[in-house]
């Protein structure tokens, strides 16, 4: 069975049970106190990825593990007991809600007669079925092949050695578990240069951009905080906007026409989640750095879900990851969604929670509450840095003039005078100014003539 097929065959399997093991000692359950979750809240995730990919949940049950086997995870009895659920409910798939090594893999397996997936191969899983573009079918092959190289011992059966030579006289050849991992390592090696092809293209569309310099805007937030709807509420756009974790794989970007003149670029990114295997961020790290590229950040927040607090400090490890510093309050906003959600004592606690911040603020990207100042923040942190002038046009700078509208914000224009004279308010930056004063020299007020 090669490794797509054993792909497939996970979301074929029909029933599926879900288990997540609370670890009670060692690192691990050091790392869960860290992010503030209750065990039954991270089974809820794990249940809400399952069913992104459709799977019939028949059980759904914490396992408490006070001291993880090496070999199997779970104790010997647990590993019973499982058996007997998955016989009885006739399951197809046991997931497990965490990381599991290969060779666990392979004996619970073994155990259970049933397809065993951890939470990365489960978010795999999903990235597969969601990747619309060519892009991200290929981060995703990718991600996918260096997690699967790695349990190459359970998935690829015909393990057996083979025979080097003439007879018995050359000694054992190259195992089959070897070829296949250097045809793996192939596979990789390509899909890594394509994608290097891909990041080259895109480099190329941010060199114009840069040339035409909108700022860009990202959209982050853990995955389900409702981004795409806000994406959607913000640019008058149909991105796919529902009720399911990563509903939005491939990055989108619109451009946005500011109330007081302003374009900027909007880009929609994939959710982050907690857990999200470094292989992946790895793979997508192309699409990324478009967040890299942002001059504004939305961190875009579901302020009614229980774990809000812990989702805002999973966002913020992945952005350090990146390169990205949270904390930045010249580059990061925090926006509180879904506060149509919360009820009035909920909504009082969030008032005074953001009060005089103006790092944070609230909105409903369902009602479109909250979005007209959030508009008017965007506007006030793209413009900021960027100085008010007024050009006087002459009747022969109609080039000048379509120049300014077409690379400038412009904020304000007069009626031609009857010498046929327009007075045009622009904002420019201190790069704007060497643009325009290089393209045409003598238009501008001689203090920005440097």
């Amino acid at each position: 069975m090669t490794p797509v097929d054993d792909r497939v065959a996970a979301t074929e399997s029909g029933r599926a049970i879900v288990l997540h093991p609370w670890i009670k000692s060692g690192p691990v359950a050091a790392a869960a106190r860290h992010t503030q979750r209750a065990p039954e809240d991270r089974l809820e995730e794990a249940v809400g990825l399952a069913a992104a990919i459709h799977l019939d949940i028949a059980q759904a049950i914490v396992v408490p593990v006070a001291d993880p086997k090496p070999g199997t995870l779970f104790g010997q009895g647990k590993v019973d007991e499982i058996k007997h659920m998955v016989e009885l409910e006739e399951a197809g798939l046991v997931i497990i809600d965490g990381q599991v090594t290969p060779i666990q893999q392979r004996n619970l397996e073994r155990a259970w007669k049933a397809k065993v997936l951890d939470r990365t191969g489960l978010i795999l899983e999903i990235f597969g079925e969601r990747a619309a573009t060519r892009e991200g079918s290929l981060q995703v092959e990718l991600a996918h092949l260096m997690y699967q190289k790695s349990r190459l011992v359970r998935s690829w059966t015909h393990l057996e050695r083979q025979r080097g030579g003439l007879g018995f006289v050359g000694g054992p050849g190259e195992t089959q578990i070897e070829a296949d991992r250097r045809h793996i390592q192939d596979r990789i090696t390509k899909l890594e240069n394509q994608l290097e092809r891909v990041t080259r293209t895109r480099e190329l569309h941010r060199k114009t951009r840069r040339r035409v310099p909108y700022p860009v805007v990202a959209l982050v937030g853990y995955t389900n905080a409702g981004k795409s709807t806000l994406f959607n509420r913000l640019t008058a756009s149909g991105v796919l906007a529902e009720d399911m974790l990563f509903a939005t794989l491939d990055p989108t970007m619109r451009a946005l026409d500011m109330p007081g003149g302003q374009r900027v670029i909007l880009s929609d990114t994939v959710g982050f989640i907690s857990d999200l295997p470094t292989s992946l961020v790895a793979a997508f790290r192309a699409t990324l750095e478009e967040v890299l590229e942002a001059e504004l950040i939305l961190h875009v927040r579901d302020i009614s879900h229980p774990d809000t607090a812990a989702q805002r400090q999973d966002v913020h490890d992945v952005l350090r990851e990146l390169g990205v510093d949270p904390q930045d309050t010249k580059r990061v906003i925090e926006v509180a969604n879904k506060i149509d959600q919360l009820d009035g004592p909920g909504r009082a606690v969030l008032a005074d929670t953001i009060e005089g911040d103006p790092n944070q603020i609230a909105v409903s990207a369902i009602t479109g509450e909250g979005i007209d100042p959030l508009n008017a923040l965007i506007e006030g942190r793209v413009t900021a840095h960027l100085t008010e002038i007024d050009v006087l046009l002459g009747p022969g700078d109609a080039a000048a003039r379509a120049w300014l509208h077409e690379n400038c914000t412009v904020t304000g224009e007069d009626d031609p005078d009857d010498e046929g004279n327009v007075r045009i308010l622009i904002k420019v930056s201190s790069a704007d100014t060497g643009r325009i004063n290089k393209r045409f020299p003598g238009l501008l007020p001689e203090a920005l003539e440097l």
